[in-house]
């Protein structure tokens, strides 16, 4: 009788441990963070709200956001090493939207841009948002090896031709600001790879002589566009910049953080200037100018303070990590981020030029909060991870 009792403990012994499994996956899941990401995407949709409200778009950001949790939680629930051991497949598929949305017919062009896809029901899909994150897999999963030395020539080389491929075909977009927040996913990337200091000296030495010589080869061979000239021409020189014409969209943003004052305008979100369509593309571009007519100075230091926040979570999970590979990509992402951020808050202060980077989390736009959303879900499972070997 005793030997036929003797599975029952073992079975029993199973679903304790599987209960203490689960109830360690909910202490240990970043609450912070998700929920952090949460409640800036659920203020950004009040202001997309406030920018327009005689559209939907706030509707669609709230159905985007659904989308983006569900993603964020099926990444965050599996193993990263598994996802990142398949990423050339996410890799390889990121490029063939890219392609995709280079076919006439199938990708929409906007603003001169040939970046989007459209997807019935919901709106556009930029795929170089989501391709960011799969770059970044790349990335970590071939730099993400054990190490004994710094980088040799031929690993950075590879490296760089992991992201030249996606950054060639955002150029064929006509899409310059996407590419500039691709570059920080590398650079983290071999910063953190034990690439030799010299070479990191010699990239920032070679970088500042070389960028105004590049410049200057742009404009010769009309490889800038003349109307990026101008654009650049309104940073350097506001005063004599035509506030009517290349300025406008800067100086109705600066207009815009200016009515704000320290706690926001006292009109009514129907006379604003988003509202009254003086301030170009306020729910996805200009998002945090909007935040700053709304909710004045003090709004707009709580928003920062909340994407420090986030981004500290997202690094200190980085740090916990239980080998390079989810190192890396949480730190590749926090990049990306960081420059996207920095990029897009410059522009709408009227400190960098117009370029269309969305701002992450708060800009309307799918592909960018299902991105950032996944992004957050690699950290959460590098957290939920971090002692398992």
């Amino acid at each position: 009788m005793t030997h036929h009792l003797l599975p029952y403990p073992s079975l029993f012994t199973v679903f304790v441990m599987v209960a203490i499994i689960q109830k360690r996956g909910l202490r240990d899941f970043d609450w912070v963070l998700a929920l952090l990401a949460i409640g800036i995407v659920c203020f950004g949709t009040v202001q997309i709200r406030n920018a327009q409200p005689t559209e939907n778009y706030w509707v669609k950001q709230l159905i985007g956001l659904a989308i983006a949790v569900v993603a964020m939680l099926l990444v965050a629930f599996n193993d990263y090493r598994k996802l990142i051991n398949i990423a050339p497949a996410f890799y390889v598929f990121g490029l063939v939207l890219l392609v995709i949305v280079l076919v006439p017919g199938i990708g929409l062009r906007i603003n001169g841009q040939r970046a989007w896809i459209k997807v019935p029901g919901i709106g556009q899909f930029q795929p170089s948002e989501f391709v960011k994150v799969t770059t970044a897999m790349m990335l970590a999963r071939y730099f993400g090896k054990h190490r004994v030395s710094t980088l040799n020539v031929k690993e950075m080389a590879v490296g760089g031709l992991i992201l030249a491929v996606p950054i060639f075909l955002i150029l064929l977009e006509h899409d310059v600001g996407s590419v500039l927040t691709y570059l920080p996913i590398l650079a983290i990337v071999l910063f953190l790879s034990a690439i030799k200091m010299r070479y990191v000296v010699g990239a920032v030495v070679l970088g500042t002589v070389m960028l105004p010589f590049a410049y200057w080869v742009g404009v010769k061979t009309h490889m800038v566009k003349n109307y990026q000239q101008e654009r650049i021409n309104v940073i350097l020189d506001p005063e004599n910049a035509d506030r009517r014409g290349f300025g406008y969209n800067t100086w109705q943003s600066i207009l815009t953080v200016g009515e704000g004052g320290l706690l926001g305008a006292d009109t009514s979100a129907a006379h604003s200037q988003s509202s009254l369509k003086f301030l170009p593309e306020p729910h996805t571009d200009f998002i945090f100018a909007v935040t700053a007519g709304n909710a004045g100075f003090v709004g707009c230091i709580l928003v920062m303070l909340a994407y420090v926040i986030l981004l500290s979570r997202m690094i200190a999970g980085a740090k916990r990590a239980p080998d390079r590979m989810g190192m890396l990509v949480i730190m590749a992402i926090v990049g990306g981020l960081t420059c996207q951020i920095f990029i897009n808050i410059g522009m709408e202060l009227g400190i960098l030029p117009v370029i269309g980077v969305p701002l992450p989390l708060m800009s309307a736009g799918l592909a960018s909060l299902i991105a950032t959303f996944i992004a957050i879900g690699f950290a959460i499972s590098v957290q939920l991870r971090r002692f398992v070997n």
